[in-house]
């Protein structure tokens, strides 16, 4: 059965704040409008029924302090009461922050753990953290695959939300990341600029591929530990943060992430699989900035977990050859 809808709201015109500034017009709208589904919020943009100041956005807008923005009316579905935070996870995602200050927190999220709920999730990283700090006000700086391991930062207030969010524009916050590669990496240190196309196919399920009319994408490779002709331990440095960026250039330069179902090699997969390898092999291993309020350096790493090195001591052992 659907969930019930509450009658459709009038047209709202909301001016943004300071403590806005700087957030995305589709971030946004998914705070003010609370119950609505991302894939409307998304065809609302799509159809040009959101305007800031009069003009139609683009979902990658960014709003600036004072703004006004145009809110269409919508139907909303009367949500259900939450359920309670299973004790298991509070504990997993309490063990799993390994820094906090006064402006950020960050977790070293576990395979599996989704960065937020939604898709049939009642629960990801940030609603189990706001659930138990439930009078702090905490935001995702960015996000992670759930099937992808390591370094997720969140902000513990919209002042540090908004210089962190000006620093990833700016490419001014560094972004490494262990992924284990089909085959011998031969390119050395190599960087890879390939504007990535993201296209939804039936069903919504989101590929992206190598294509000129793309948005500019930039990663560079460098090995770290070969393996023979099996395979290859790399660290990438992201420059952009285009969806699944890692895994399609990865592709793209004819070395697919192990354990990559969608753009990954199924033969290479299947010899991982033999070594224990339960996931896709792609770590955020590293993340560090200098705050320009104050210039102090941040610098956050989060070790190889204990399941993907033990495929690389496997591999070490000669295994799987």
């Amino acid at each position: 059965m659907a969930p019930p809808e509450a009658a459709p709201a009038a047209v709202r015109h909301v001016t943004v704040g300071a403590g806005e500034s700087g957030q995305r017009i589709d971030n946004f709208l998914l705070r003010e409008l609370k119950g609505v589904p991302r894939s409307h919020v998304y065809r609302l943009l799509r159809r040009g029924e959101v305007r800031i100041n009069g003009r139609r956005a683009k979902p990658e807008q960014r709003l600036e302090d004072g703004d006004e923005v145009r809110l269409p009316p919508v139907r909303v579905a009367v949500p259900e009461t939450p359920g309670r935070v299973p004790d298991a996870l509070r504990a997993e995602v309490r063990a799993a922050v390994i820094h906090e200050d006064d402006r950020i927190l960050a977790l070293d999220k576990p395979s599996g753990l989704a960065v937020h709920g939604g898709s049939g999730l009642s629960f990801g990283a940030i609603e189990v953290l706001r659930a138990d700090r439930p009078d702090s006000e905490l935001e995702l700086v960015h996000r992670l695959d759930r099937d992808t391991s390591g370094v997720l930062l969140v902000a513990k207030d919209r002042g540090s939300l908004r210089i962190l969010h000006a620093l990833l524009r700016d490419g001014a916050v560094e972004k490494t990341y262990l992924a284990l590669l089909k085959g011998r990496w031969v390119l050395g240190r190599k960087r890879i600029d390939a504007p990535l196309k993201t296209n939804l196919r039936q069903g919504g399920e989101r590929m992206v591929k190598v294509d000129v009319a793309g948005k500019d994408a930039a990663s560079t490779f460098k090995p770290s530990r070969s393996f023979g002709a099996r395979a290859t331990l790399a660290e990438i440095e992201i420059h952009t943060g285009r969806t699944h960026q890692i895994r399609v250039h990865a592709a793209f330069a004819g070395h697919p992430i192990a354990g990559d179902d969608k753009y990954g090699d199924r033969e290479f997969n299947a010899l991982m699989r033999e070594l224990g390898l339960r996931r896709m092999f792609l770590h955020a291993h590293c993340l560090a900035f200098t705050w320009p309020d104050t210039g102090r350096k941040c610098r956050i790493t989060a070790p190889l977990p204990a399941d993907l090195r033990a495929v690389v001591e496997s591999l070490g052992k000669g295994k799987g050859g």
